[in-house]
């Protein structure tokens, strides 16, 4: 029986999966296919020179399978023709490429830069690489006003200022920032809010803000508190609150108390973010701290960040491809892919000795613009930095291979149940939500192998369907939803097209989705509406509805039923928040609003001179004009709106 491979354009899964599985093909089986790698590398090998650079690896469809880097280019290439000193690996490598693509470069070490932009962007089987694609978040404290804004910033940093990071998470940014903004009363406002005030903000009356937008401190005050901020942030936090000190105990001894309980606030948020810090990195500096993990097969690697001898957060990573490959390559090339998203600091700290060190040293130092040491602790506070760190490691992988398995067996259970060709990769969960016909919203939620992916929901604020009509919201939202994907992606390599469209819903609203995208010809996405059964008050009676009309249910003790409810209840969720956020809008607004040149101030005084916009609407034109500064000509305006026609 012949077998379509994993990836084929008959197979949903998805190109990681592809690769993997290809790289798993045995040897004997492909030994004709290493005769025809061994020629395509031989051809290659004529045209290169013993020069620095870069080598890419395609298969016959020309999919990147290896990128790899050379001291000498023609040397380097040229041991993939000894297949009797490969690894098994590397055969199967060998055997399924038919051309190279060949990178010059002027050193091993930008080389070495250059390989490890290139994984990063082609995710080749055969090389390690990174998973986690998230950037890191920074505090930015910025240099183009007169008044500095601290804030949070993610992506390129163009934007001119210091930045400080990287944090582990968006999550330790925001609070370190609402520490930041007690300690040292900078503005977190934009530009366009700042010179728009005219009076304090709640920040000034909650003690998180100066007011320098109303000039409730001097720029020269102001940049005072800036160059504490920068001292803090730099890692000198002890002089910074030994200042703070003195000027509390001053303003003590001089009877300005007020004074003194603002000083002893800003003392207590540079305490808590002190005391925020679980990891004693004291001595430690500006230093980045990896720690490998390995356990069946996977990989687990915990990095630290440390900066002035402050823990600014933890990440774990979970690199792939790492099968039949030395760890300390691993940590190596995991290195190399973070510090391309992230400026390294003057110290790396690993709990191995890495191939190359030296090279990566170079490499690390191009990247910084300054000396970079790579060094493996051995006594003191930065071994005993880096033993808690492969703790974490140990323990953060346990935990992944005790969630990979179970999410794992519920995926393949998922397709199973669904008849599904693979387990799903992407899943996308729609719902809709109105009271009475008004204020409807559609709502697309995202989960993955790892879970819910909210960086990627969406919401749709139904324009044409009406809003009683559940049915043609649900048309309205897959058009609008599979329209973008067709436009944007149309050869769905982007991985943002669904491996598993489910619906909160019934048999319509199946018909509604299912007939929907016939008409747009797309007939390939699996789709399943979930429904509670007849008895809707009763969980677990769920009625899964297909777009053939055959319907299935499971055991009410199922844990595939339960992650599916769960999947269900999360759409749920996030679209009647998103109703009650825009209804909340829609009840804030007034019938006032509507007549043109009728400011704020206007209308809240017809409001205490009446009580209800239904009084103002009834008022005769001379009731209008007793109305406190209300003019003849405005209560002419505002008696014609109403009475038009009348």
């Amino acid at each position: 029986m012949s077998r379509t491979p994993a990836g084929s354009p008959n197979d949903p899964r998805g190109a990681e999966r592809f690769h993997e599985e290809r790289a798993t093909y045995t040897l004997a089986s492909a030994q004709p296919d290493l005769e025809a790698g061994i020629a395509a590398i031989r051809a290659t090998v004529k045209t290169l020179k013993p020069v620095p650079g870069v080598y890419r690896m395609l298969d016959a469809r020309g999919d990147v399978l290896y990128v790899g880097k050379a001291r000498a280019l023609k040397n380097r290439v040229a041991n993939y023709t000894q297949v009797q000193g490969l690894t098994g690996r590397l055969q199967r490598m060998v055997s399924q490429t038919r051309s190279m693509e060949i990178v010059t470069t002027n050193s091993e070490a930008e080389a070495l830069l250059l390989e490890a932009q290139l994984v990063k962007r082609f995710r080749p089987p055969f090389n390690v690489h990174l998973r986690d694609d998230k950037s890191f978040p920074f505090i930015l404290l910025r240099a183009d006003h007169d008044f500095p804004r601290i804030m949070k910033h993610r992506g390129a940093r163009k934007a001119k200022g210091g930045y400080y990071g990287p944090f582990a998470s968006a999550g330790s940014v925001n609070t370190t920032i609402n520490a930041l903004q007690k300690l040292f009363l900078l503005r977190s406002c934009t530009d366009s809010f700042f010179s728009r005030r005219d009076r304090p903000c709640l920040l000034y009356q909650i003690k998180r803000c100066s007011a320098p937008c109303v000039g409730r401190i001097g720029a020269e005050d102001y940049a005072a508190l800036v160059d504490q901020a920068k001292a803090f942030l730099s890692g000198k936090s002890g002089q910074v609150q030994a200042d703070l000190e003195v000027q509390m105990r001053r303003a003590s001894e001089t009877l300005d108390f007020e004074s003194a309980a603002i000083l002893r606030d800003r003392l207590r948020a540079a305490t808590f973010i002190q005391g925020s810090q679980a990891i004693n990195a004291a001595g430690v500096g500006d230093a980045d701290v990896f720690a490998l993990a390995a356990k069946g097969g996977q990989v687990g690697i915990q990095a630290f960040f440390i900066r002035g001898g402050q823990n600014w957060g933890h990440r774990a990573f979970f690199p792939a491809h790492t099968r039949d490959v030395d760890e300390a390559q691993v940590l190596a090339d995991v290195i190399l892919q973070f510090y391309e998203e992230v400026p390294p600091p003057p110290t790396v700290l690993v709990d191995r000795e890495l191939p190359e060190s030296e090279l990566i040293e170079q490499a690390l130092g191009t990247l910084a613009g300054r000396k970079v040491s790579l060094s493996v602790p051995q006594r003191g506070e930065r071994r005993k930095l880096m033993e808690q760190a492969s703790r974490n490691a140990a323990e953060a992988l346990e935990r992944r291979i005790a969630e990979s398995g179970t999410k794992a067996r519920l995926l393949r259970e998922m397709a199973e149940f669904l008849e599904l060709d693979a387990p799903p990769d992407r899943i996308e969960i729609y719902d809709n939500s109105h009271i009475q016909g008004a204020k409807a919203v559609g709502a697309m939620v995202v989960a993955g192998p790892e879970g819910f992916v909210r960086n990627q929901y969406r919401k749709f604020n139904i324009r044409e369907a009406r809003s009683d009509d559940d049915f043609g919201m649900m048309r309205e939202v897959m058009r609008r939803r599979f329209g973008r994907a067709m436009e944007e992606d149309p050869e769905r390599e982007g991985g943002t097209w669904p491996d598993l469209v489910l619906i909160d819903g019934g048999k319509g609203q199946m018909s509604a989705v299912r007939d929907t995208l016939e008409e747009m010809g797309i007939e390939d996405v699996p789709l399943i509406a979930i429904a509670k059964g007849p008895h809707h008050g009763r969980e677990g009676r769920e009625v899964f509805h297909f777009p053939d009309g055959r319907e299935k249910t499971l055991p009410t003790n199922s844990p595939l039923l339960f992650h599916l409810q769960n999947l269900r209840d999360e759409v749920h969720r996030y679209v009647i928040g998103a109703h009650r956020a825009k209804r909340s809008r829609a009840i804030s607004a007034s019938p006032l609003d509507e007549i043109p040149g009728i400011g704020p101030a206007r209308k809240r005084a017809l409001l205490l001179h009446f009580g209800t916009a239904g009084k103002v609407r009834a008022a005769a034109y001379e009731d209008l004009m007793r109305a406190p500064g209300v003019s003849a000509t405005v209560a002419r305006k505002i008696y014609d709106f109403y009475h038009a026609g009348g």
